[in-house]
């Protein structure tokens, strides 16, 4: 053989090795994608790259390597971090690769994303690919786990996010009209959309190159509001289409809630539920593309959550009635149709395809997210928490159910499945693959009462509102409401000053940090002022360059004005279209007001002292993110439209809504760079004085990094309203005096039954979001800025440092529920299959369990943390869990009677353990 040939060969054999191979080939028919011509179905769940952090601050070993070109066009080895668990050093929760690892660990295949189009092109034309905007970089750490990617381009994302995406100068492009047939808006979203493209190809990302990168979506979401368009809408869907194929990406291209998408995109399901969804062609795959694990967090609104139970049985359920592609959002995981694709990332094992949305939610960080008043937490309730830290029992739980589904693939993808009633609201479908494989789904889809059911001659017991999964046709690997899954009760722990000591309680002792101060002018203080007759609209004067605007204005008052001599007030009366708004007269603020996320309209009406002669009227007006869902959404206008009224001046009412008004962008302080993107010399902040509860106030401290790993945040209670930075980046909007309605919660909630946004609330009469989180990455171990700008008053005395630690560790399992996954993986566990396993695991590799806090098996009651004995308890339970769990960094106990005695026969009994964890 010719030495290039040997060469060739050692090259290919490096390739095998290293999981690499060529193009790929994906398509679709009516029952899956299908990849490399096999249907296969996929996992897949959100990551949204900028609400996470891409640094690491320790080293990784470097071991992967994946095939990309260079600028010349020559394919290359190019390393990539080490992505497997306890190859490396870094410990932060919150970089792309720990989470896109966890989503791996949890049963994910894919990875989906949004594509932010106002991150990327904040000015026309000027792009922005650096840091947690470095979206190529972010695919490529998908793909060095061995991972799928989704890349939902739009370039309209919704998301929560600022303006759907747009970013503000679209606005400003003469006669643009967004989201139809409208010539300026087509070519600049194509001009984006091929940008995006090409960039991607650039870096041979796509499957069809050999890539990672095996489906695409443009627009989201249109079919919710195309009617409001007319027969543009239409027009501009079908154009938007053809643009998106027009592209030759090698990939097949989704359209989600566009029941009217053209071939051959894929149209899409969003929703709670999607199990009833059906394309609009037999020649296309049942796929949903948002799964909602939980739902966004506003500003004055209750916490809402969804109980794991419920998502699985939605789940499992869509699988059950012909799905293929289930995608979680936020991060949660996602589950797809079978896909037939030829790929270079030979180590790529997934067979199935589901998609959830999202399985971490993450950080809107500055003002990144929409609404308005969406808050800056993201966190969704997704199985991976806004700090990086998985999320049990639900990030268990639905890892379970994954594993599952993969014991199913091959009968899930060879055909439609055959329906049998086993009476009301009791189903069965079953998929075959020939003669040996079998898989069956039992449902109860009743919300009331559990039922017995009989299938292929067996007996199953089925709780209300869940369903079985059967990889044999025969024995339980899965039911969505029985959880086998570890609970873990994690605490936010406070982090004295000095960082050297802590203490137990968040309330205990304030953060003893030593602050300085500015007070931000009121009213017009920059040079760059203006005025205008009339009362401008806010988006369309600041093009979201601030969320402040200042109007200002001077009236005269008599001296002999009736409430100058009666002793009574005048009454100032302000209508704004939002979002909040504070009042200022003579430099003293009288009065302040907010919209809502159901309404961002703010009317202030309030008494107000004048004096003879000159007064001096000044409004500063607030945005609280842009609006970003809805027909015509780039229309909703902000801030001071009128009418501004003083009722009683010379016994009348007078408008000075028409009056001529002074205009500010912005805040003196921005200009000046307090928030630390400056090198304003610290003695121009004083620190006697420091004031508290008074409006306008930017403050400053300096501090050291909290040693370890936990992930950290910022405790603001203690505040009214502002924005943070943490070494000029800001960590967001904070806004903890407003909160939400005393009413609408419950201690729990019932997963039974349809779930919607407003069923699993919790939170009431508490601020919305009282914690920031600060990324470690954003840190250096020594002389850290903190700076907080206050709108309405505060105390920094009572900030907090705290850091998010291992509480506890639980588990609660009945002799009823199904035996580990693990025992379907070869033939000599069988027999082990008909009994449970509680199973507990630290989760830091150097952590141990130090203590059993509580065990019974019985009849326990309680929950986690508030475990207690049932009238039926073992004497043994404390004592064997004490020997088989302490010391150990996990445990396993088998739960029956033949483990403990059985200390009442005839009952259904239940292990139920929690435990304490310790670093060593």
């Amino acid at each position: 053989m010719k030495r290039g040939g040997v060469w060739l060969c050692y090259l290919l054999l490096i390739a095998c090795d290293l999981g690499i191979s060529l193009a790929a080939n994906v398509s679709y028919d009516h029952r899956a994608l299908v990849i490399d011509g096999k249907r296969r179905i996929l996992i897949s769940g959100s990551i949204h790259y900028p609400r996470s952090t891409p640094e690491v601050r320790s080293f990784f070993f470097w071991r992967m390597f994946f095939l990309t070109s260079s600028p010349a066009g020559v394919n290359t080895l190019v390393s990539v971090p080490s992505l497997e668990p306890g190859k490396g050093k870094s410990k932060n929760h919150r970089m792309w690769p720990d989470l896109i690892q966890k989503a791996k660990d949890g049963g994910l295949d894919v990875i989906e994303t949004y594509v932010f189009w106002n991150l990327h092109e904040p000015v026309q034309s000027q792009y922005d690919f650096q840091g947690r905007k470095d979206l190529v970089k972010f695919v490529k750490t998908v793909a060095a786990a061995g991972l799928y990617v989704h890349l939902r381009i739009g370039p309209y994302v919704c998301a929560e996010w600022n303006y759907g995406g747009f970013p503000l100068w679209l606005h400003f492009v003469p006669g643009i009209e967004f989201r139809t047939d409208n010539q300026p808006f087509k070519t600049e979203m194509q001009r984006f959309t091929s940008k995006i493209v090409q960039l991607m190809k650039q870096e041979q990302l796509f499957a069809s190159q050999g890539g990672p990168i095996i489906l695409s979506q443009i627009e989201n979401e249109y079919g919710n509001i195309d009617s409001a368009y007319g027969p543009a809408g239409k027009l501009y869907i079908n154009w938007a289409a053809s643009m998106a194929t027009a592209q030759n990406t090698g990939v097949p291209w989704v359209m989600c809630q566009q029941a009217d998408a053209p071939d051959p995109i894929i149209n899409t399901c969003n929703g709670f539920y999607c199990d009833q969804f059906t394309p609009n062609s037999n020649q296309k795959p049942k796929m949903w593309t948002e799964n909602w694990t939980g739902w966004f967090l506003s500003f004055g609104g209750r916490v809402p959550y969804r109980p794991v139970e419920d998502i699985a049985f939605a789940v499992a359920r869509f699988f059950q009635r012909g799905g293929c592609f289930q995608n979680y959002y936020m991060v949660p995981l996602s589950l797809s149709c079978p896909i037939h694709l030829q790929t270079k990332w030979a180590n790529f094992s997934p067979n199935h395809f589901i998609s959830t949305n999202m399985f971490y939610g993450g950080t809107n960080f500055g003002h990144t997210s929409g609404g308005p008043f969406i808050a800056t937490s993201y966190d969704y309730d997704a199985p991976i928490d806004e700090y990086g830290i998985v999320r049990q029992p639900k990030w268990g739980h639905l890892k379970d159910l994954h594993s599952s589904i993969k014991l199913c693939e091959d009968a899930l993808a060879a055909a439609d499945p055959t329906f049998t009633s086993l009476g009301p609201n009791l189903e069965a479908h079953m998929y075959r693959a020939g003669p040996e494989k079998c898989a069956a789904f039992l449902a109860n889809v009743g919300t009331q009462s559990d039922q017995t059911v009989t299938f292929n001659g067996n007996s199953y017991h089925l709780p209300a509102w869940s369903v079985s999964i059967l990889p044999d046709c025969k024995n339980v690997a899965f039911n969505s409401a029985k959880i086998n899954s570890q609970i873990t009760r994690f605490e936010m722990t406070q982090i004295e000053s000095a960082f050297k000591s802590e203490v137990s309680s968040v309330s205990s002792v304030p953060l003893q940090l030593t602050w300085s101060w500015i007070p931000e002018p009121v009213g017009i203080s920059k040079s760059d002022k203006f005025e205008r007759d009339g009362l401008l609209e806010q988006v369309n004067t600041t093009a979201d360059l601030s969320d402040y605007l200042w109007y200002s204005l001077s009236i005269g008052i008599m001296g002999n004005e009736s409430f100058l001599v009666n002793g009574t007030q005048a009454v100032l009366y302000i209508g704004s279209l939002g979002h909040a708004l504070h009042a200022f007269i003579n430099g003293k603020l009288v009065g302040s007001g907010a919209g809502n996320s159901e309404n961002a309209k703010v009317t202030l009406e309030t008494s107000v002292v004048l004096k003879p002669g000159n007064n001096v009227i000044d409004l500063l007006s607030i945005t609280v993110g842009l609006q970003n869902y809805g027909a015509f959404f780039d229309k909703k206008g902000a801030g001071v439209t009128g009418p501004v009224t003083f009722m009683g001046i010379q016994n009348h009412t007078i408008d000075l809504s028409k009056k001529q008004w002074t205009y500010q962008v912005g805040l003196k302080g921005e200009e000046l760079g307090l928030n630390g993107n400056s090198d304003m010399s610290d003695t121009q902040w004083s620190s006697s004085d420091i004031p508290i509860n008074q409006p306008l106030i930017w403050y400053k401290a300096n501090f050291d990094t909290p040693d370890g790993d936990d992930p950290i945040a910022l405790d603001l209670g203690g505040l009214g309203k502002g924005e943070a930075w943490v070494n000029g980046q800001s960590i967001g909007r904070y806004w903890p005096s407003y909160s939400s309605p005393q009413d609408g919660c419950s201690s729990s909630c019932n997963y039974r039954g349809a779930y919607n946004s407003n069923k699993c609330l919790k939170n009431c009469g508490m601020p919305s979001q009282r914690l920031y989180h600060v990324p470690r990455s954003w840190m250096t171990p020594k002389g850290n800025t903190l700076v907080l700008f206050e709108e309405v008053g505060g105390d920094p005395a009572k900030i907090f440092f705290v850091k998010k630690t291992l509480g506890s560790l639980c588990a609660q399992l009945s002799e009823s529920h199904p035996s580990p996954l693990d025992a379907w993986e070869s033939d000599a566990r069988r027999e082990q299959r008909s009994v449970p396993e509680l199973r507990l695991e630290c989760p830091s590799a150097n952590q141990v369990i130090s203590s059993i806090k509580f065990a019974s098996f019985g009849t326990p009651k309680g929950t986690c943390g508030n475990f207690s004995h049932g009238w039926c308890s073992s004497r043994t339970a404390l004592d064997l869990v004490s020997k088989v769990c302490t010391g150990a960094r996990s445990c396993k106990v088998g739960v029956s009677s033949k483990t403990f005695g059985d200390p009442c026969r005839g009952v259904v009994k239940s292990l139920a353990v929690e435990e304490i964890a310790n670093y060593v």
